[in-house]
């Protein structure tokens, strides 16, 4: 500013000069020499002009930065303010979700379903599907369709947090549905399904240390995360089938879990969970040369007594690692677990343990950011069933009386479209694979997926249950659906979804007729079923 006014000046000032010198060329010529001194003179009183002028100028300017630097101030305050409205307001808009009581923050969630189903083949199944009872042709149900309504998968939750000091947070969260179905429970006339524990747990968490403590029931630690390993963030695929998909790694059960995190970029964790075995009895095992004493047991206090439950002492232990590096969320995982059983020798009991376990992975990668998403999870090992959504065996039983683990691996990948803030589409495909477990005893055939039972009849409506073992080797499904949120205001969110999938099993080679003759390995029956899915959706908080 200050050297712009400066030229003004020195250039009006050369100007007057100019104009003065050539006014009239011939007087100069006739008097150079008379009017040298009045000129000087001249020069003089513009050169005092000159520099008035340049003290104007600069107390011009110092009155201009002053004016600036109050601008400048002013503009500075304004925005702060600004800046702290738009906090307030959004700590208002925060604490209007909020109820507060005593210091501690409930934050309510959930929504109310209405929802429909449809199978290819009769399963005898709610919302969540049941895919390795998926029944062969044998079976009447397969030829036979399945249509429900349900309202069961409407969902409540309550989030408590309180902070104990800036570094210290605590939270306790209760979740539950309406899928829990006592022997009471029918749909004859008023059904009286009964709530069901989904999650709930305590956490604590240590902002300094990045020390996080969760305890209680919970997703577990090798269910994939859509950021860290943290509560709540659990990615579950988008589908309206309770169930997921097969080849989805999962469970919700009681444990202990530590987490350490550096900088919310790195993660490691350890869970010490509810262990609990699914077992796989051979058709054959009554032959088997040592028999089974006691590898479960009639469910007691607390439990429905229609069910059974194993006999585990040891609990499953899982170790995650997982980075968040700025672009997408990846993980890997470690799962040990033991079996124990008890069975005579030569008249003599004994307990005995075998172990299982694996490894997986998981990764979910925004392809094109906040509109396409892409995640895959995987994991591979033996005796892991029970942590699959297909529910495949963990373990058999082998000719000495040991529990045999059975190897398996699953695999899961989705893409989901967000194509606008109203519209989410998705397409997923996972599969589950076993591989056999058999045993040779004699003439007799033991364990999983031996070629020595007889298939022959898997294919024949009406044939006997004795012609058709069919162990499932592999669980394949494509599922694709979206959903539309038709309402979203300050009266929550209203949405509507649907659902197609395709499930096909294989069952292991069997016996199965060659030129009318019973051969080994000669028949791997199939099933498939179509399902088709809809849901309403409402989301009050």
């Amino acid at each position: 500013m200050r050297s712009k006014l400066l030229a003004v000046a020195v250039a009006a000032g050369l100007g007057v000069t100019s104009f003065h010198v050539m006014a009239d060329p011939a007087q100069a010529k006739s008097t150079s020499k008379t009017t040298q001194s009045s000129q000087s003179a001249e020069i003089e009183a513009l050169k005092a002009q000159l520099q008035a002028l340049q003290a104007k100028v600069v107390e011009l300017e110092q009155r201009t930065d002053a004016q600036s630097d109050i601008n400048v101030s002013t503009g500075q305050a304004v925005e702060q303010v600004q800046k702290q409205v738009a906090a307030t307001d959004t700590q208002m808009k925060k604490s209007a979700d909020k109820i507060a009581y005593k210091g501690v923050n409930i934050t309510l969630g959930g929504f109310l379903a209405a929802e429909t189903i449809y199978r290819s083949a009769q399963e005898g199944a709610d919302i969540a599907s049941n895919y390795s009872a998926i029944p062969y042709k044998n079976v009447q149900t397969q030829h036979m369709a399945e249509f429900r309504m349900s309202a069961r998968q409407s969902r409540l939750s309550a989030l408590a947090q309180g902070d104990v000091d800036p570094n210290t947070h605590l939270a306790g969260y209760i979740e539950m549905d309406f899928l829990g179905g006592a022997q009471t429970a029918n749909s004859n006339e008023s059904n009286s399904f009964n709530p069901r524990m989904r999650n709930v747990y305590l956490t604590s968490d240590w902002d300094k240390e990045g020390l996080h403590l969760l305890a209680g029931q919970n997703w577990s630690l090798l269910t994939l995360n859509s950021k860290g390993i943290t509560p709540r963030t659990e990615l579950t695929p988008p589908q309206i089938d309770a169930q997921y998909l097969p080849g989805f790694t999962w469970a919700r059960q009681a444990q202990i879990r530590l987490v350490k995190d550096w900088d919310k970029k790195y993660w490691l964790g350890i869970s010490i969970e509810n262990p609990q075995t699914t077992f796989y009895t051979s058709p054959n095992q009554a032959k088997a040369p040592v028999q089974q004493t006691a590898y479960n047991i009639t469910a007691g206090s607390g439990f429905d007594s229609a069910n059974t439950l194993s006999l585990n002492h040891i609990p499953d232990v899982i170790v995650k690692f997982a980075m968040d590096p700025g672009y997408g969320h990846y993980e890997v995982f470690g799962l040990g677990r033991a079996f124990y059983n008890r069975y005579a020798v030569n008249g003599s009991y004994k307990n005995h343990d075998t172990y299982g376990g694996g490894w997986g992975f998981g990764a979910v990668l925004p392809l094109i950011d906040k509109t396409l998403d892409w995640q895959i999870s995987g994991m591979a090992g033996k005796g892991i069933g029970r942590y699959g959504s297909a529910q495949l065996s963990d373990v058999t039983f082998s000719p000495n009386g040991n529990l045999a683990p059975i190897k398996e691996n699953m695999i899961l990948t989705g893409l989901t479209w967000h194509a606008n803030s109203d519209v989410d589409v998705y397409l997923f495909g996972g599969r589950e694979s076993a591989t056999k477990k058999d045993f040779q005893y004699g003439n007799v055939a033991l364990g999983y997926g031996n070629p020595a039972y007889n298939n022959s009849g898997c294919d024949t409506a009406g044939a006997a249950a004795a012609t058709c073992v069919g162990n499932a080797k592999d669980i394949w499904q494509g599922t694709a659906g979206f959903w539309w949120k038709f309402y979203q205001g300050k009266f929550g969110k209203m949405q509507f979804g649907a659902q197609y999938s395709h499930t096909e099993k294989e069952a292991f080679a069997g016996q199965g007729f060659v030129n009318g003759v019973l051969t080994n390995g000669a028949a791997s029956p199939k099933a498939k079923e179509d399902m088709f899915f809809t849901s309403f959706r409402y989301y009050p908080f």
